[in-house]
């Protein structure tokens, strides 16, 4: 769902832009203030993505290494998507795609909620996907190796954005509204 729309936008200013003819003056996406806005998307192989339990029955923890030998940059919002459905988690707080920079040897933390394992509403998988930014194909965990052994169900699924430390993630998830 996020990555249809965040295309879908680029698609329509780049439609925009080439009408005008001023293409070269604007990006689709504005890098935070502090951001280095010349660094390029971080290449897969250069990066360890992971998952494990949350701590909580229906909650994973994800992080990002960068083994490459320079900065780069991903997706501030982790794409986390659900084997066989369509759409991915929600970021909390709402936020849109931007870049988050990764230095080399830099860890980028997430966490992820998914529905109480006791909810009668949703669906039940046996696996979730987390990729460090959408243009990657990502990684599948198996629900038993994020804590979720009866599977992981499925309904509004919500995901931080990338934090410096665990801790930081945890708090972020822990104030997000379910």
């Amino acid at each position: 769902m996020r990555l249809r729309s965040a295309l879908a936008s680029a698609l329509s200013v780049a439609a925009a832009l080439a009408l005008t003819g001023t293409a070269a003056a604007a990006t689709p996406f504005s890098a935070p203030a502090g951001a280095t806005s010349c660094l390029g998307t971080c290449q897969e192989k250069a990066l360890d993505v992971r998952a494990a339990p949350g701590g909580q029955r229906n909650v994973a923890r994800v992080s990002v290494t960068n083994h490459g030998d320079r900065a780069c940059v991903v997706d501030r919002i982790p794409t986390v998507t659900f084997r066989g459905l369509d759409g991915s988690a929600e970021a909390v707080p709402p936020a849109g795609s931007g870049p988050y920079t990764l230095s080399a040897g830099e860890r980028a933390y997430a966490a992820v909620r998914t529905a109480d394992p006791a909810a009668t509403e949703g669906h039940v998988v046996g696996s979730l996907s987390v990729a460090a930014d959408p243009s990657h194909t990502g990684l599948t965990f198996r629900a038993a190796a994020v804590g979720m052994p009866e599977g992981v169900h499925v309904w509004e699924p919500v995901t931080t954005l990338w934090q410096e430390t665990q801790a930081a993630a945890d708090s972020a998830l822990a104030g997000a509204p379910h």
